[in-house]
């Protein structure tokens, strides 16, 4: 799974990078960023993709009476989007979500009580997209609208099996080359075979 990720770039090197205009570059905070806090986070939606947006990471499907069900959606299983109520409304609305590491632990026993931290990423610590659904919610008590995204995962390559070796899942990551062909046309070009991974 991926609950933990980072972004280090500045505003103006994600708008040159995806030739997109940030239009909260001021509310944005470049760091790590953990699912379970529910950040904002730099998003490509295919509503607009000549924008970058903040948008929270845990989606909230339209119908979902309340925000609970965010703290389990910050990941979607690929496989089963299409049958997942929280997922299956909003299998067209794809994002990519920016940015350029993640992390995960590996279980160095069987019950996972000794873990070791790694940090993925591409060489020279490059910006990458992972693919990812987005939904906007209508808050009913305050009436705000909430624009939230979730991270497809999908079974983990030979390096990711070795370090997520308790579920042996990953994130799915969209070839650069790709990354409008995702959006546009629901075409998914993967990245995994660049990655490096180091021990923290």
């Amino acid at each position: 799974m991926c609950f933990h990720t980072q972004q280090s770039k500045n505003a103006q090197e994600l708008e040159h990078r995806f030739k997109a205009k940030f239009v909260q570059n001021q509310n944005y905070q470049p760091g790590i960023y953990n699912g379970f806090s529910y950040p904002t986070t730099p998003v490509i939606t295919n509503e607009n993709t000549s924008l970058i947006q903040l948008i929270q990471w845990g989606l909230i499907p339209h119908w979902a009476k309340d925000d609970d069900i965010k703290k389990n959606t910050l990941n979607a299983r690929i496989e089963t989007i299409y049958e997942k109520p929280a997922f299956r409304d909003v299998t067209n609305k794809r994002c990519l979500i920016m940015a350029n590491a993640f992390f995960e632990w590996q279980w160095l026993d069987p019950k996972g009580k000794y873990k070791q931290k790694y940090q993925i990423n591409l060489p020279d610590h490059d910006v990458f997209a992972f693919a990812g659904l987005w939904s906007e919610w209508t808050n009913k008590n305050t009436n705000e609208r909430i624009k939230t995204y979730t991270i497809l995962t999908t079974e983990a390559n030979q390096l990711m099996s070795t370090i997520h070796n308790s579920k042996k899942r990953m994130p799915v990551i969209v070839s650069q080359q790709y990354e409008n062909e995702w959006l546009v046309n629901n075409n998914l070009h993967l990245q995994n075979d660049s990655l490096i991974a180091t021990p923290i």
